[in-house]
């Protein structure tokens, strides 16, 4: 039987490496969603998917967690 490998959609790529950089960045979804001045619910929507932040947000989120968006985003 051969196996298919399936390229993540751009979205699925930002939604993996942002959950996997706040869980790996040391501090806590509140603090990190309160920085962003967003309630928590608003940073899980970001983690699930369902929405994308803002560009200025993106930003800030990821000076936050201490992560480059190129990372994030997989720019080589």
């Amino acid at each position: 039987m051969k196996k298919e490998f399936y390229a993540l959609s751009k979205e699925d790529t930002i939604k993996k490496n942002l959950k996997f950089e706040i869980e790996h960045c040391g501090k806590s979804k509140t603090e990190i969603a309160k920085k962003l001045g967003i309630s928590k619910p608003t940073l899980s929507q970001y983690l699930s998917g369902r929405i994308m932040p803002s560009l200025p947000t993106f930003a800030l989120l990821c000076e936050i967690i201490d992560c480059s968006a190129d990372d994030i985003l997989e720019i080589k």
